[in-house]
């Protein structure tokens, strides 16, 4: 997350009613309905928003666009490939398309994979209809990175608010306050912000929060993390490698999580506190 756009290194998909005050660069991008976007978008695959959206700034693709209706795009379309495109949109800036214009109202996203499934299934494709739902949903099969962004959820600068769980990866740089139901976060994350929410939070291992932990529930923290600010929650589990600069409320106690070292050898055991002793200098 930069100050004006959210890179993504795969695909992004973002709700209904969603608000973001950032920009989107990514492989691909789908949005859905009454959604508002203050930034352009680049995408290097299609581009997909349904209708009643709004995008302030230019939108860029280097193959097809598809806008629903009553779209309004406040700066310039650019799209190498065709455009798809609803009655009622408006583009403030123009457009430049290398391919066919089509005026007809395309599919949502969701509803061409329905009657793509259901095509399928009348050709008596029971196969590829299996393989293409292992493809979406399987959790085990290799897929690409994807940035999914539920319904209702707002983002800017100040806050990132959805009324769902939140999930972050790893490797990923944040900026703004966290509010949701509840939080799973990966591994080396740096978060410039607090986190709030009804549920549990998880922390992975090599994060940095410069802000506070609040929860009504337990508070997790991985290894050789940093907690910039207070730990709030009604249970509070803090690795013995991590830091929390400020203090620690917690209605049932606070437990100090420790490596495992019953079963490592004495040579393993030299290399584990050897590399705890470098981590720490």
């Amino acid at each position: 997350m930069e100050e004006h756009s959210i890179i993504v290194d795969g695909d992004i998909l973002v709700g209904n009613y969603s608000e973001l005050g950032f920009g989107l660069i990514g492989n691909s991008v789908v949005a859905g309905e009454h959604v508002k976007i203050n930034g352009n978008i680049l995408s290097e695959n299609d581009v997909r928003i349904d209708l009643w959206s709004e995008i302030t700034g230019d939108v860029r693709t280097k193959t097809d666009a598809y806008l629903g209706e009553f779209v309004n795009i406040k700066g310039k379309l650019h799209a190498a490939g065709s455009l798809d495109v609803g009655n009622n949109v408006k583009i403030d800036g123009g457009y430049d398309v290398k391919g066919w214009i089509i005026v007809r109202n395309p599919l949502p996203i969701l509803m061409f994979i329905f009657f793509y499934m259901m095509a399928l299934l009348q050709m008596g494709n029971e196969e590829e209809v299996e393989k293409a739902l292992e493809d979406l949903f399987s959790e085990d099969a290799p897929a690409s990175r994807v940035m999914s962004i539920p319904n209702k959820t707002k983002m800017d600068l100040d806050m990132m608010k959805t009324t769902s769980r939140a999930v972050i990866g790893n490797h990923c740089r944040l900026l703004g306050n966290i509010r949701a139901r509840s939080m799973s976060m990966g591994n080396h994350i740096t978060l410039f912000g607090s986190v709030r929410t009804t549920g549990g939070i998880v922390i992975g291992s090599g994060c940095t929060i410069h802000g506070n932990l609040d929860s009504r529930e337990r508070v997790r923290v991985g290894r050789n993390c940093r907690i910039l600010g207070k730990i709030t929650a009604n249970s509070v589990i803090l690795h013995e490698t991590s830091k929390a600069d400020g203090s620690l409320i917690s209605a049932n106690g606070v437990t100090i999580e420790q490596d495992d070292l019953e079963g490592l050898d004495d040579i393993e055991k030299r290399l584990f506190y050897g590399f705890t002793m470098l981590e720490e200098m």
